[in-house]
């Protein structure tokens, strides 16, 4: 039986870890399209550290609660939904509302859990999957072979990458801070891991012929460095700006070597493309977990007490993989 009231996470006012705090909320019910799930793990994202600061809004109609994925139970249907019941277990992206013992979610952000995942695991999958399909390979034809930079490889999205990066026969180059982070990179497939605190990550690259490929999650000096790492006709990503994203750069070697510097949030895209990308996972990435090429890399899970501390440990960078809530 499905109750009237949750257990949910919220964020009091703009500010430090501190400010999470337990409440309660009505349970959502799902609207057309939508499927409720009874969440059994909450996956923890840097856009939650940047909501709960006030620098990151929800979108129009979306929860005020912080949480972008889970996994659980489909215990209630919406109108309209096709291929879900009730009772299946499933990992999802949500728009907001997963710090919560209940979420509605638009049930084509659903997608099964990858057999041989632990339910808990699976709601470290959806963010970091999603964003890294989206931005690297979704539509682009991209070789095997093709020299792939990933900055922050120890973490969420960088752990992500390095372990999608290999399984499609990419040439991973990834950075780290410390021995261990860079072991830890090379065991997820990278062929070259770079300790960014003692190596120069545009000299190791470039030995290689360049990167085709840079994703980079901390912007500030690194930003004319990638532009230097970069091969002609290479694509860089921008995803985040840990180090900042006020920068002045010499644009002279964009045009020269004819680079596409992109990047995008994944919580402004329009449902549909969401879908797009839920499908393109399912049939193209998904089946690689069964293979054992794919694997959730899960640094610790957390009940919802200690929300704040997984804020804390996910901002000090003191984490490698996903940190997981469970309410």
């Amino acid at each position: 039986m499905i109750p009237d009231e949750m257990s949910v996470v919220v964020a009091r006012e703009p500010g430090g870890p501190d400010v999470l705090q337990p409440g309660r909320r009505p349970v959502p019910a799902p609207g057309p399209g939508e499927v409720l799930i009874r969440v059994t793990a909450i996956g923890v994202n840097g856009p939650d550290i940047v909501q709960r600061k006030g620098l990151y809004p929800p979108p129009e109609g979306a929860s005020d609660l912080l949480g972008l994925e889970v996994s659980g139970e489909i215990v209630a249907l919406g109108d309209r939904v096709d291929g879900w019941q009730t009772g299946d277990r499933v990992t999802a992206l949500t728009n907001g509302g997963g710090y919560a013992e209940y979420v509605a979610v638009d049930a084509r952000h659903c997608l099964p859990i990858p057999e041989g995942v632990d339910e808990t695991d699976a709601a470290g999958l959806p963010e970091t999957f999603f964003t890294v399909w989206s931005n690297i390979f979704h539509g682009a034809a991209i070789a095997s072979g093709t020299v792939f930079l990933v900055h922050g490889g120890a973490g969420g999205i960088g752990s992500t990458a390095v372990q999608m990066g290999a399984a499609f026969g990419l040439r991973v180059f990834a950075t780290a801070g410390s021995d261990e982070d860079c072991a830890f990179c090379r065991e997820l497939g990278a062929e070259r891991a770079i300790d960014f605190r003692t190596e120069d990550f545009v000299e190791i690259v470039r030995e290689a012929g360049g990167a085709d490929v840079i994703l980079d999650i901390i912007g500030g000096d690194y930003v004319a460095r990638n532009i230097k790492a970069a091969r002609h006709d290479a694509r860089i990503v921008q995803l985040a700006f840990n180090m900042g994203s006020k920068v002045e750069i010499n644009l002279m070697p964009v045009m020269l070597k004819r680079l596409v510097y992109t990047g995008s949030t994944l919580r402004s895209r329009s449902p549909e493309f969401k879908a797009e990308v839920a499908a393109a996972l399912k049939a193209q990435v998904w089946p690689l977990f069964a293979e054992g090429r794919l694997r959730p890399v899960t640094h610790m899970v957390l009940p919802f007490a200690e929300a704040a501390k997984a804020h804390a440990i996910m901002e000090s960078a003191g984490h490698r993989g996903k940190i997981l809530l469970r309410p």
